[in-house]
């Protein structure tokens, strides 16, 4: 049988931190929290429940990530973000696999709750993600803000069960985070010497929303699949927007 740490990052989430720590009680031997420096609730909920609370400064998602899988003390380390939770299938998935493990890295799939519903369509749904994996194969790269977990193994199976993430709200709350992401990621291209032509944002923009609202039916989400993609494209836009800009030293 294995152990397993269960990490989550948090700045300011007492909305949603009790129900994601409920979810990993009983599956994880140990849950550790590394909080930004929380101004609301977020610590005062943690050791109620008695996690393992740490304050660390954030210095971007991957280092953040990174930070907290050092301070796991088991085998295993389970990454999840304070704003999801494990669906009973996929907590049992896990159960099941800690008691005969056969991989060294673990996929599960996501699902994604907007403005209270559930989106099967674009592009949100499987959106598969690595966040079970051996603490000594495995660590945080990709480019901020999306990190990706990478695991130096090719023996990497598949959960059964959803990883419940409650994303957004509001759409104000999603436009605003696409908006977010959009400068980070320019800022990360930017860093690593990537230039674009005064062209690609507009070509990037049009296909960003071909491929979500058709190929990955979005349009089957109706208004709300509609509001999704259009946004989505409007921050592919910004985003190589805000890296010309850089570039051309505006």
């Amino acid at each position: 049988m294995i152990s397993i740490s269960a990490v989550i990052l948090t700045l300011n989430e007492e909305r949603n931190i009790e129900r994601c720590i409920r979810s990993l009680q009983n599956i994880a031997d140990e849950i550790i929290v590394v909080d930004s420096f929380s101004s609301d609730r977020t610590e005062e909920i943690c050791r109620m429940l008695a996690v393992r609370f740490i304050q660390h400064k954030f210095e971007g998602y991957v280092e953040q990530k990174n930070y907290a899988w050092s301070q796991a003390a088991h085998d295993y380390v389970l990454s999840v973000d304070a704003d999801e939770e494990l669906s009973e299938p996929l907590r049992q998935s896990i159960l099941a696999a800690k008691q005969n493990s056969v991989a060294d890295g673990y996929t599960m799939n996501r699902l994604n709750n907007y403005c209270g519903r559930w989106i099967k369509h674009c592009g949100w749904y499987p959106d598969r993600k690595l966040r079970l994996a051996k603490t000594n194969l495995a660590e945080w790269g990709g480019d901020n803000p999306h990190d990706k977990l990478i695991v130096r193994s090719d023996k990497v199976k598949q959960l059964n069960g959803d990883l419940l993430h409650y994303s957004f709200g509001t759409h104000e709350e999603y436009k605003a985070q696409q908006n977010k992401f959009a400068e980070i990621s320019a800022a990360s291209y930017f860093k690593r010497g990537k230039r674009v032509s005064m062209f690609l944002p507009y070509f990037s923009c049009s296909l960003k929303f071909l491929k979500d609202y058709f190929f990955n039916l979005g349009f089957l989400d109706g208004a709300d699949g509609r509001r999704i993609c259009t946004t989505a494209a409007s921050a592919t836009f910004l985003k190589y927007k805000k890296l010309r800009e850089l570039g051309s030293g505006k």
